[in-house]
């Protein structure tokens, strides 16, 4: 479903991309994982067309992001780190709006609207101004707009970051339930979050992907913190940052 070849994307003088390439399969939950600066955000803003490649190539659903924009955001919800909703607006007023602006058929958006409301828990807010709610509802109406056209890839970009113990185990419990009906790409800075919610972990580091494993192939003897630890052991700048977070199992997010 997912698709990168060979990515490389260079501002000026600075490479943040180098070769990157990986395949994420139809039904997968896939982590993105790395520390500060490594790549991750570059990465998910080439693959949704929000970037353009200095070179290298990639494909969702088959079609090309160069290419076949359009073609491509029908087939992905996309949840930046900040939710991209109007404060000012109801949860419903604003659902509707998104349907519009992705131009779904008039005759499916009522439905799809009151799915997207069940699914994210949001049918008890649909009148809320969505200034009034809490990060946790308001993260909640950002991943609505990312699937309420039901597209078959999922991009999420940090999608617990400043969230409460019980508002994020509810946000992971509702990603898990994508599993198998949509495809997954999930960066998150919580080392922890990889493995209680996807299924493959994709490690990047200064630009260059440097692990690449199902998580349930991970030796019990070398958990996931470990690895991380000894990728960027290397770079003491990044070991910095990383260790500045390790007593909740997190690194900065790149």
């Amino acid at each position: 479903m997912i698709k990168a070849e060979h990515l490389t994307k260079s501002y000026g003088p600075f490479t943040a991309l180098q070769d990157v390439s990986f395949e994420i399969q139809k039904g997968e939950i896939v982590g993105f994982l790395g520390a500060n600066g490594a790549g991750k955000t570059t990465t998910m803003r080439i693959l949704t067309g929000f970037y353009q490649p200095t070179s290298g190539k990639a494909t969702v659903a088959g079609f090309s992001v160069a290419d076949q924009a359009m073609d491509v955001k029908k087939r992905i919800g996309y949840l930046p780190e900040t939710p991209p909703v109007y404060p000012e607006m109801s949860v419903e007023a604003y659902l509707r709006f998104v349907l519009e602006l992705k131009l779904v058929p008039r005759e499916k958006r009522k439905d799809l609207l009151e799915w997207a409301l069940g699914k994210c828990g949001l049918s008890h807010r649909r009148n809320s101004i969505i200034a009034t709610l809490s990060k946790g509802y308001r993260q909640r109406v950002g991943l609505a707009q990312a699937i309420i056209h039901k597209p078959p890839v999922i991009i999420l970009d940090e999608p617990t970051v400043g969230l409460d113990p019980l508002q994020i185990i509810e946000i992971r419990n509702l990603i898990r339930e994508f599993s198998g009906e949509h495809t997954v790409l999930l960066s998150t800075h919580i080392l922890s979050e990889v493995t209680a919610v996807c299924q493959r972990v994709i490690m990047i580091h200064r630009g260059r992907i440097v692990h690449d494993q199902q998580i349930k192939d991970m030796s019990a003897k070398r958990s996931l913190e470990e690895l991380f630890l000894e990728v960027i052991s290397k770079d003491p700048a990044s070991l910095s940052d990383a260790s500045s977070g390790n007593n909740n199992s997190k690194v900065s997010a790149g």
